[in-house]
């Protein structure tokens, strides 16, 4: 749009005009915020590849579409975090991806090369199908010989001797780093004592396949194995509602072997003293991402107490309490583990929130709808006989020691 400047005439009406400019300088500066956001709508993506960083806008639904759109070429090969169906629900999001390049895996005597974009050594190894045991020495190095590997890192097996190790009567398949009898036994922990004695010299160098055992003198000893309890991580994602659960890793337990010395009198147990114990097969995290966006809008420390209506139309008194929730926990599978919320509520390794309530309407294990979210019934009360259906809602308000 051009504008030519005039002379003054004499009468010149200068009133009129300010007003004119002012109006148009009104519109061109409304435009331009309307032209400004409408050429910043979309989600906010920033990149992060082989050092550089980039960003970009979109209106993608997922994250795949939103890369391909902004012309982010990917192998098949390489990996994105989030993932590439990851769907875009946020306003911004912070992308890695992770090349994938070749690694030369170093197991004894054989050396394969893979394309893999993991960067620890139990990622890549898994990701080369190449089995890591208990015991074994993964580590990641540059390689000394660019030019005949055509790869600039390695991955250096050390494998663990395999043996069988009879402790105290119980035969485990097992593995070891160290070199001799007594290097291994140190290194399981396993204490001889006055009357322990071993089927080899201490010295003997530990040998692929081969059996060590080991037993106590004048007392029985008796073996079982144990699970181990898996931790778990909750990742509390403020851009999915309450009441979304996503389970990124299935936890699964593992196995501990516990020797016990037991001393018997007229056929009765009298004493039973744990004397060694090894972990055969170690646990798996579960990581589980539950939904705190909307947080604070029913039952907070300030109110103390709320009336709240469910989807099915039943009205709950909403009460909270503090208490250390550790021995209710042991029902419906939790085995007393629990966590505090960022918001202070306790919930369980399900990100369902604890609850007390009356066990004739709302069973024990029974999920239920409240105020702060998703919760699941663990616990009753007085409050149950005046208010069926109410429910006090566990938190770490009033002692905010965390537990």
């Amino acid at each position: 749009m051009k504008f030519r400047i005039l002379p003054a005439r004499s009468g010149t009406n200068w009133t009129l005009l300010g007003i004119i400019f002012a109006i148009v300088a009104i519109f061109f500066g409304v435009y331009g915020v309307a032209r400004s956001q409408e050429e910043t709508s979309g989600r906010l993506i920033t990149v992060y590849d082989r050092g550089s960083k980039s960003a970009f806008l979109t209106d993608a639904t997922t994250l795949s579409e939103a890369l391909k759109d902004a012309g982010v070429e990917l192998d098949p090969r390489d990996t994105v975090e989030p993932s590439r169906d990851e769907e875009l629900v946020a306003p911004e999001y912070k992308i890695n991806i992770y090349r994938a390049r070749p690694v030369v895996v170093i197991d004894g005597f054989t050396r394969t090369k893979v394309m893999t974009p993991y960067q620890t050594a139990v990622r890549i190894a898994a990701d080369a199908d190449i089995p890591l045991y208990v015991g074994d020495i993964a580590k990641i190095s540059r390689s000394d010989d660019l030019t005949g590997d055509g790869a600039g890192l390695q991955l250096e097996i050390d494998r663990a001797v395999p043996f069988t190790l009879d402790l105290y009567g119980r035969k485990n398949e097992t593995r070891t780093q160290g070199e001799t009898v007594s290097a291994m036994l140190a290194e399981k922990g396993i204490e001889l004592g006055e009357s322990g004695r071993v089927s080899v010299p201490l010295n003997t160098p530990i040998t692929a396949g081969m059996e060590v055992r080991v037993w106590r003198e004048g007392k029985q000893t008796t073996s079982v194995d144990e699970p181990v309890a898996f931790p778990i991580e909750q990742i509390q994602d403020a851009d999915r509602p309450l009441g979304y659960r996503a389970l990124q890793v299935t936890g699964v337990e593992g196995v501990r072997t516990i020797t016990y010395e037991i001393e018997i009198k007229e056929g009765q147990e009298v004493s039973r003293k744990k004397i060694a114990e090894i972990i055969t097969k170690e646990p798996t995290k579960q990581i589980l991402v539950v939904g705190i966006k909307g947080m604070g809008q029913g039952l907070t420390k300030a109110k103390g107490a709320i009336h709240f209506t469910d989807s099915k139309g039943v009205t709950h008194r909403e009460t909270y309490y503090d208490l250390n929730m550790a021995r209710v926990m042991q029902s419906c599978g939790q085995g007393g583990k629990y966590s505090v919320r960022v918001d202070g509520a306790k919930v369980d390794a399900d990100g369902y929130v604890i609850v007390a309530a009356n066990y004739g309407n709302y069973p024990k294990c029974s999920v239920v709808e409240t105020s702060m979210g998703p919760g699941k019934v663990y616990d009753t009360g007085g409050f149950a006989a005046h208010h069926p259906h109410g429910f006090d809602l566990a938190t770490d308000w009033s002692r905010a020691d965390g537990i």
